[in-house]
């Protein structure tokens, strides 16, 4: 087939271009489409495109205008805003194809804004009718601020409104030119982005009385409510665990975990782009990360039974990523864009939140010992003038033997003091008191027991050793988690007092091969401070954690903690009626 690629001119006939000889010489060198009519050439003009226009002088600027008027027509038609006039009775004279699609109700609404703006505009423009009598250049013509921006509410959706005033040549505005759009999608996202804000601003408030008052694994607690609450009821999460990245191993460390199965918990991941799942690739990368479909992604790993999709933020802190946030749902195609921007932004806070209690609590783990040893620097003069003064005393009462005693028992309470501070002033590898324990202590409850302690502090290790060997138990000392999971795996504890950060294993991941090994194994977590990056203690305490020792603390803390730990619960105790001698009475 043969296509005329020439230019293509549009001619209306009049009395010029009827026998003009430039019409004649223009059909060898153009294809010419020819009218007699000019609502032909306009029919023309709207449905097809020409190079150029041959009409008499007197037909042109009507064809023009009519053309600039469909066109104008037609793009207020197509555009996705609503446009309509109102005039100076309220009357609505024209609206485009958009504005009659909204609602009689919103159509109503939009032309009670117009005339509330044009008694705006008359107000602008007799104050700058006014101000242009005295006069007074300064002042900006009211008439030209063009328009100003409205909104109104129908039903459940937002629309924003724009009315520019037309003023007549005597500076009246005769009408309203309104354009209407459809706001609610906006509107809705600005509403959860401020419900996000504001949920994350109390996610972050540490500072308050309340909590002040709460030692460090409540506030852990605390926090972790916090992030479960607002997850589930502010960004309809149901499903879904966050990591914590540890930096020394890269490992991604479980937090917390919610609506998800036992074994997909137990995953172990690392920060690294390739074989470690989505939540890996995320840590290593930075990048979010929307899984549509499970079964058609490679790098999805197990998570909720019948999981369909997925969507993994970073938990960053500045420029730094500490962790990861990971949601999933049993529906193909769940998450979306405004979803991953809405996760993102809750991501921060959750980091920040979590680095807080973190800077705390290493803030007071880095500083106690400054601050012991100062302490012990202010006390040192009281402490010895009570001691000079008691001693002064004692002198003055030579031969009453009750007065001397007590006054002998004041300057060894006094020596009692300033060993107690010592013992703080070394920080959290101690433990306070240890010095003063003598010999062998009969304690029933503890003799015989089987202790495993682990501690990759030296300290820490024997002088528990030394202590609990005193009161009968029977220790074993690993220095690593690993070699402390491997001793539960081979033998038989009564009872295991572990640190939480340890090379190559955490405290939650002993207490976890405790539990493998017996659901009734007490296990005791010791802390510096509180200092718990991985939060081992949240995630212990919901499964039965026994207690939990913050360093440095004192003999009689431990010895307690222990005896509770090992004491028989009411459950537990034997039956009296089951004892071969009913008739005896209990001891005392």
């Amino acid at each position: 087939m043969h296509h005329d690629n020439r230019p293509r001119i549009l001619v209306l006939a009049g009395k010029v271009t009827n026998d003009h000889p430039v019409a004649q010489a223009l059909q060898a060198m153009f294809r010419v489409d020819t009218f007699d009519r000019m609502d032909q050439a306009m029919a023309a003009l709207r449905k097809d495109s020409y190079h150029a226009i041959f009409a008499d002088v007197g037909d042109f600027l009507p064809l023009e205008r009519g053309l600039v008027g469909q066109k104008a027509s037609m793009v207020l038609n197509t555009i996705g805003e609503g446009v309509c006039i109102v005039d100076s009775d309220g009357v609505c004279s024209w609206s485009n194809k958009q504005m009659r699609t909204f609602s009689p109700q919103v159509f109503q609404k939009v032309k009670q804004i117009c005339n509330q703006a044009r008694t705006l505009f008359a107000k602008l423009a007799d104050s700058g009718a006014d101000n242009r009598s005295v006069n007074r250049p300064d002042k900006k013509d009211p008439t030209k601020q063009r328009s100003r921006k409205f909104t109104l509410e129908a039903g459940k959706r937002y629309y924003e409104i724009m009315a520019s005033p037309v003023i007549d040549q005597a500076g009246r505005v005769s009408q309203i030119v309104a354009v209407v759009w459809d706001a609610t999608s906006g509107r809705r996202l600005q509403q959860k982005i401020d419900a996000i804000d504001s949920a994350g601003r109390e996610l972050t408030q540490l500072e308050s009385e309340s909590i002040a008052k709460l030692g460090p694994s409540q506030r852990l607690q605390l926090i972790k409510d916090k992030i479960i609450r607002y997850s589930k009821d502010l960004m309809h999460f149901d499903h879904f665990n966050i990591r914590v990245l540890d930096k020394r191993t890269g490992k991604l460390e479980l937090v917390i975990a919610e609506g998800l199965p036992s074994e997909a918990t137990e995953i172990d991941l690392y920060a690294q782009p390739e074989g470690n799942g989505i939540s890996g690739y995320v840590a290593a990368t930075g990048r979010s990360y929307i899984c549509h479909d499970t079964e058609k992604d490679p790098r999805y790993v197990l998570g909720i039974d019948h999981c369909k999709s997925s969507l993994t933020v970073p938990l960053r802190l500045n420029d730094r990523i500490v962790g990861i946030s990971n949601i999933e749902s049993d529906t193909v195609g769940t998450f979306n864009e405004d979803d991953r921007q809405f996760a993102e932004i809750f991501g921060r806070y959750i980091a920040l939140a979590l680095n807080t209690l973190d800077l705390l609590v290493v803030e007071r783990y880095t500083t106690t010992g400054r601050l012991a040893d100062n302490v012990v620097q202010e006390m040192a003069q009281p402490l010895n003038d009570i001691v000079t003064e008691a001693q002064t005393l004692m002198e003055e009462y030579i031969g009453d033997d009750m007065m001397r005693e007590r006054l002998n028992r004041i300057t060894q309470y006094v020596q009692s003091i300033r060993g107690t501070v010592q013992d703080v002033a070394a920080g959290p590898n101690t433990v306070i008191g240890s010095s003063r324990i003598g010999g062998a202590v009969d304690d029933p409850l503890l003799a015989g027991k089987r202790v495993l302690i682990a501690d990759d502090e030296p300290n820490i290790r024997k002088t528990i050793q030394d202590i609990l060997n005193k009161h009968g138990c029977s220790c074993s000392v690993v220095k690593d988690g690993y070699e402390a999971i491997s001793l539960i795996e081979q033998q038989p504890f009564d009872l295991i007092i572990s640190d939480i950060k340890m090379p190559h294993r955490n405290g939650y991941e002993i207490f976890a091969a405790a539990r493998r090994d017996s659901d009734a194994l007490p296990v005791i977590l010791m802390t510096g401070f509180g200092y718990d990056p991985n939060h081992s203690i949240v995630r212990a305490s919901q499964e039965g954690l026994s207690s939990v020792l913050f360093k440095p603390f004192k003999v009689e803390q431990l010895l307690e903690e222990l005896r509770k730990a090992l004491s028989p619960t009411p459950e537990d105790a034997p039956d009296p009626t089951d004892s071969p001698h009913p008739h005896n009475e209990p001891r005392p």
